[in-house]
């Protein structure tokens, strides 16, 4: 019996996938030591991974700017075809991705053949989009002058992916970073690193060149000393993070003296308004949609439930039901709704999150406590106030805090009463109100009328303290371009 097999790890079709050493200009690289990767729902280790150090990231970022000339010169339409080559590779091993994601990050099968998918789209988007990179021609007032704007590849870039979409967030930065000419160094979370590994595997069998795309594994003991040494780098020209917001502003702090690009993904505290209005089924099915995902532990998920007065009660009780049934278990098992928290720090956070709200007054509805070691149940609070930690910090698990509001413009005020500004979702059957409050809501993405706002299609980003940049989308490449104008002159 093989490691990933007693960690309760399924079985893959091609068990080749299983990568467990970091990926150094096209070569797996060990390092020196290892360290255990183990299965959120059981405990039990999985694989021994790479522990890579500031040398090895060195040796990496090295492998980027050699490939990089070569890169940057091959054709837009070649790109394409190697990043659609990828694409074909994820949709054709989905199956083995999902259990790899599920074993490592505890989330429900589905849930995890759902981000594969997802995390596919973004491949296949700018796959697409390399090939419309385009430039301009500006109109002058000099007859004899011409003007030409490039997009011109800025450089190596740097990734550094979260454990929650171990999956997905790879594809959304390093697709639009091969699509725009640019290789990578990804520092994937040392929670769960295999699944970025078996997206770099797929990469090398796609055919993307040697030091393209280089994964540089490590444990939480050397995430700071990587970090650090890919901000300093003046090699990295941009740098991609997701993660919470204290983290975000240390990458911001340490880029600094090598002013690079950044793109930064990071905490939320999502407003769910819901109006005395609203469908009331829809509402229900919105916010369990949006707050039990992933067992709470996604950037959007709704964080505080602001609901009317006259539909209040309905909501507190319909929610409650429907939270009250959601089974937690393990990932792989059937009908499993509610995965296990990440570690044993989240389910304490989440004991000390109910503990806070209840001294303040809230009441318990459903759920407030540890299913088992490792799960935690499907919470709902009422009489939440904004005195609670829950109004103040992202929750990051599966508690629903709900607050009572009269008007509508005590709903903007107290939505909007947030250093964070990444979603926030809004359910009434008022056009007007519906276009009035998402339009006054301080937040880089609206729901409105449903709790899944997330495609390849639309920008994905936050405003205020959630972070810089726009991924997906047509806009998601712009941040690895640069703008170059040409004045050519003397044309008489």
């Amino acid at each position: 019996m093989t490691l990933w097999e007693a960690g309760a790890g399924q079985p893959l079709d091609d068990p080749s996938l299983l990568r467990t050493d970091g990926l150094i200009g096209g070569r797996w690289t060990a390092g020196k030591v290892r360290h255990d990767i183990s299965n959120p729902a059981t405990g039990e280790p999985l694989a021994k991974v790479a522990n890579l150090d500031e040398g090895d990231v060195e040796a990496a970022i090295s492998a980027a700017a050699s490939a990089f000339p070569r890169w940057r010169a091959t054709s837009a339409r070649q790109r394409s075809r190697l990043l659609m080559e990828w694409y074909h590779l994820i949709r054709r091993h989905e199956d083995d991705l999902a259990r790899i994601l599920t074993a490592e990050q505890g989330k429900p099968l589905g849930e995890s053949l759902s981000e594969v998918r997802y995390g596919a789209s973004y491949v296949e988007w700018f796959a697409e989009e390399a090939r419309r990179l385009n430039g301009e021609i500006v109109p002058v007032e000099d007859t004899a002058t011409r003007a030409l704007v490039l997009r011109q590849p800025v450089g190596v870039c740097a990734a550094i992916t979260p454990w929650n979409f171990p999956l997905a967030m790879v594809t959304r930065k390093v697709a639009p970073a091969l699509a725009a000419g640019c290789p990578v160094v990804l520092k994937p979370s040392e929670q769960t690193p295999l699944t970025a590994l078996a997206l770099a595997e797929l990469t090398v069998r796609a055919g993307i060149p040697d030091g393209v795309i280089n994964v540089v594994p490590a444990a939480r003991d050397r995430a700071a000393e990587i970090g650090a040494a890919l901000c300093a780098s003046p090699v990295i020209r941009h740098l991609s993070f997701t993660g919470s917001t204290d983290i975000g502003r240390l990458l911001m702090r340490q880029s600094a003296t090598t002013v690079k690009r950044l793109s930064l993904e990071l905490g939320g505290n999502a407003p769910f308004l819901v109006f005395d209005d609203a469908d009331l089924d829809s509402a229900v099915e919105g916010a369990i949609a949006s707050k039990f995902r992933n067992a709470g532990q996604t950037c959007v998920c709704a964080n505080r439930f602001l609901v009317q007065d006259g539909i209040h009660d309905a909501f507190v009780s319909r929610l409650t039901e429907r939270a009250a049934s959601l089974r937690c278990g393990n990932g792989i098992e059937r009908d499993v709704q509610i995965g296990p928290l990440i570690d044993e720090r989240a389910l304490r956070r989440m004991e000390t999150v109910v503990t806070d709200a209840l001294s303040h007054g809230a009441m318990l509805e459903t759920g407030g406590q540890r299913i088992g070691q490792r799960h935690f149940a499907p919470t709902v609070l009422s009489k939440a106030s904004h005195a609670m930690r829950c109004a103040q910090e992202e929750i990051f698990g599966p508690i629903a805090p709900v607050f009572r509001f009269r008007t509508e413009e005590d709903a903007i005020l107290a939505a909007n009463a947030s250093e964070a500004g990444l979603a926030a979702y809004v359910f009434t059957r008022d056009m007007g109100r519906l276009i009035r409050v998402s339009e006054a809501l301080e937040c880089g993405m609206v729901g409105a009328n449903t709790g899944r706002i997330s495609n390849a299609e639309l920008p994905f980003g936050g405003v205020k303290q959630s972070g810089l940049g726009r991924e997906g989308s047509r806009h998601g490449l712009d941040d690895y371009v640069e703008l170059k104008s040409i004045t050519l002159g003397g044309l008489e």
